[in-house]
């Protein structure tokens, strides 16, 4: 009888070893078929968003369409330019890297001072062979090209250190100083890479890649001139609506230049923009990604005042560019004098004479630093 039950109990233990293993096996094979599902669905969402950008590049980034078009146009006389020969009859000038994917911005001229002083000056330019007349081809190239606030502002600012030297145009291509470093800080990821990466982890890696300290205060100190030569200057003011890092570049020689300037508009223009706008909150009243106003909400319309001039936007920026390995006899200093550019607004009283004092202040105390050094 012993026997009998011992033979029992191994029998119910090896009966719920086999039931173990039975579920084992099928919770392993219900787990492999949801972890293989999970890893189709993952590749499958990955390849569909790779496939759609890759398509919104190649759509928007056509240098050989677009050649084609410009070319055909110059070679039956519609229009003309200082860069035509060289892009279509020599072919010594060529479409290289696509440094945006963005549509074009397209605001028009509004009322300036000094305007036919800008006039005349955009004729000179629009003389693309400098032969003393403007043709009708290089009028239609002109006119094409004011429609483009980027244009317009590199003409006003030509004899400007921090503004591309503008080399020529044909039609409403414009050809401008090459700009080593496209980037105020980081480096530069293929697309693909720039989808995976989380914005946080991104913020670490820039900082992670920056030149060394005094060669981005010189950097600094050359955003502030840009501020400077577009506040108030003889053709109107203004306003840096996008200041992102990837609108700011610099040469070899740490000299600052401007990349991208398609947001940088007219303040006459931005208060017309927002004179008739329909808004129930502040968010309804906002440009680009900068330039902000408040919502009336007695009538619900968007208040013509910008909000933050161009001083506070720029210096908000280079917060912790700066701060990040300044030396520490003027960190506390520079900090301080930062927080107080960063809380300038365009209501504040003498708001003209704080922006020139607290410009003034940030350029000296970079500057003292770095004029010793073989960065300056």
């Amino acid at each position: 009888n012993a026997h009998s039950l011992c033979c029992q109990d191994w029998s119910l233990l090896f009966c719920s070893l086999q039931h173990f293993l039975l579920f084992l096996s099928v919770r392993f094979s219900y787990m492999r078929m949801k972890y293989l599902f999970i890893s189709w669905l993952v590749v499958f969402i990955g390849s569909w968003i790779i496939y759609v950008q890759y398509s919104t590049y190649t759509e928007l980034c056509r240098g050989h369409d677009c050649k084609k078009i410009i070319c055909d146009k110059y070679k039956t006389g519609v229009i003309d330019g200082s860069a035509c020969s060289s892009l279509c009859a020599k072919e010594t000038l060529y479409f290289g890297k696509c440094l945006s994917t963005k549509p074009n911005n397209q605001r028009k001229l509004g009322e300036q001072g000094n305007l036919s002083e800008l006039v005349n000056l955009i004729l000179s330019v629009a003389d693309g062979n400098k032969d003393g007349r403007v043709s009708l081809p290089e009028a239609k190239s002109a006119w094409a090209l004011l429609q483009l606030n980027e244009f317009l502002l590199m003409v006003i600012l030509q004899d400007k250190e921090h503004t591309p030297k503008l080399m020529g145009f044909c039609g409403d291509l414009y050809v401008m100083e090459r700009v080593a470093y496209t980037s105020l800080y980081g480096i530069s990821l293929p697309w693909i890479l720039e989808l995976f990466i989380p914005s946080s982890f991104r913020r670490s890696m820039d900082q992670w890649f920056t030149p060394s300290w005094p060669r981005k205060a010189k950097i600094a100190i050359g955003l502030l001139e840009f501020v400077e030569d577009i506040f108030h200057g003889p053709y109107g003011n203004f306003l840096m609506c996008d200041t992102s890092a990837k609108n700011l570049g610099y040469n070899d020689k740490y000299d600052l230049k401007m990349v991208d300037m398609r947001k940088i508009v007219p303040e006459i223009n931005l208060k017309e923009l927002f004179k008739n706008r329909h808004c129930e909150s502040d968010l309804d009243c906002v440009y680009g990604t900068d330039c902000r106003t408040l919502c009336d909400q007695s009538k619900m319309k968007c208040t013509t005042e910008i909000i933050q001039p161009n001083l506070a936007k720029v210096c908000q920026l280079l917060k912790d560019y700066l701060l990040r390995g300044a030396p520490s006899e003027i960190r506390e200093e520079l900090e301080k004098q930062l927080y107080s550019c960063i809380a300038l607004k365009v209501t504040a009283n003498q708001m003209e004479m704080e922006h020139s004092l607290i410009l003034n202040n940030l350029k000296t105390l970079l500057w003292k630093k770095i004029s010793h050094t073989n960065d300056s």
